[in-house]
């Protein structure tokens, strides 16, 4: 009978008999009661410290104390609690941080500031530099396998032979496919006892072997090619979203400028790019994967000289009023949980950079129903296409 990797194991999980090394469970509240959000979305259900950081900390706690500087990295720390968790609580120095969100470096940095632990970490991208000679990775669980995948090979490309890679989510969000995408880049893969409805994965004795990303794919039928890091939302195919925004390009007003707004793969800012050679085309995007995908997407059609992409969060690197036509698929989770919220940040972006008399157009769950938060937010705001899972819509700022 194959063995379930999802049950406990025989051992106790690593640290599980180490107290803190600030001096237990009081330091560790001192600690997390400071850490904030901000300036990531704020909702009653939405936090900044959870119970797979807690658990993740706990079971790396007597690595964490045989690791020298530099010999911890951590990936994916939603708003910093793994990182200055390592540091304050149990001595990690020089910790290398990688983030997809832009919003979760900034909220770090703002931990980091407000518990005078600033410089005590190095933000990297997802590559060699992050994971060379690590001895201890820490992982918040990716949302898909395939950005689980890109950080396993990383982490097993760089990584000292004796890493341990610690990969917390919960228990809802855990699949026995995690176990075999670790196996792809680690020989021995277990699984911790589960704590307060969070689990952690253990990988161990890496497996060094070739990057599989970015990955491509062309659409005939719209004579594009979609590149995709392993995190990027949708990955090389193109979601019924974007679909349904690219039906309305010939409809979009004459532009001299065009901002791709959550730019994600960069099929938008590609086809505008193409269909309309006079255009200068901006693709933004907060997550890492999303700026390299588009990025790769730009060179894969010929258009790297003709789209220029940025890494910001809500276009706040866009000048004011400097835009004539903003595309927008905006994002409605934020993890499991739906906050419009978000959308709500982009469409205002998207006012601020608009000049007056330009068009938002953009796509959404049809039961949302945000015509009227579209009006109030950019302007006067048309439907132009719907049906049972999408409305496009195009408003004009005032």
């Amino acid at each position: 009978m194959k063995k379930d990797l999802l049950a406990p194991v025989s051992r106790p999980p690593l640290g599980s008999r180490r107290e803190p090394a600030s001096g237990g469970g009081e330091g560790v509240l001192s600690l997390f009661a400071q850490l904030g959000r901000a300036p990531d979305v704020e909702a009653p259900d939405l936090v900044a410290v959870d119970a797979t950081d807690r658990l993740l900390l706990d079971t790396a706690a007597e690595l964490l104390a045989t690791c020298g500087p530099g010999e911890v990295a951590v990936v994916d720390d939603s708003h910093g609690a793994l990182t200055l968790g390592a540091v304050a609580l149990h001595g990690a120095g020089d910790v290398r941080v990688h983030q997809d969100l832009l919003v979760g470096e900034l909220a770090l940095a703002r931990n980091a500031e407000r518990t005078r632990l600033t410089g005590t970490y190095r933000s990297l991208p997802l590559g060699p530099e992050l994971a060379a000679g690590a001895r201890l990775v820490l992982v918040q669980a990716p949302k898909g396998l395939e950005a689980l995948r890109e950080i396993a090979e990383v982490v097993a490309a760089s990584a000292a032979p004796d890493v341990t890679v610690l990969v917390g989510g919960r228990v809802k969000h855990m699949t026995h496919a995690m176990n075999d995408v670790l196996r792809g880049s680690f020989g021995e893969v277990s699984a911790t006892l589960a704590r307060q409805k969070s689990r952690v994965l253990i990988a161990r004795e890496p497996r060094p072997g070739p990057s599989s990303f970015p990955r491509c794919q062309h659409h005939d039928d719209l004579d594009l090619t979609v590149c995709a890091s392993g995190a990027a939302f949708a990955g090389s195919r193109i979601d019924i979203g974007t679909r349904a925004l690219l039906r309305s390009l010939d409809r979009m007003a004459t532009a001299g400028t065009a901002l791709d707004l959550g730019c994600g793969t960069g099929v938008l800012a590609a086809a505008l790019a193409r269909s309309r050679p006079a255009l200068a085309v901006l693709a933004v995007d907060q997550s890492a994967a999303a700026v390299a995908s588009a990025t790769a997407t730009a060179a894969a059609n010929g258009l790297a000289d003709r789209i220029r992409v940025v890494r910001d969060d809500a276009a706040a690197s866009v000048a004011a009023g400097s835009v004539d036509l903003v595309v927008c698929n905006p994002p409605f989770h934020v993890g499991a949980a739906v906050v419009t919220t978000a959308a709500d940040r982009l469409f205002s972006a998207a006012t601020r950079v608009l000049r007056p008399g330009g068009e938002l157009w953009t796509v959404y769950n049809s039961s949302l129903r945000y015509k009227p938060v579209l009006a109030r937010i950019v302007g006067p705001t048309k439907v132009v296409d719907a049906d049972a899972k999408f409305t496009v819509t195009v408003s004009t700022r005032r």
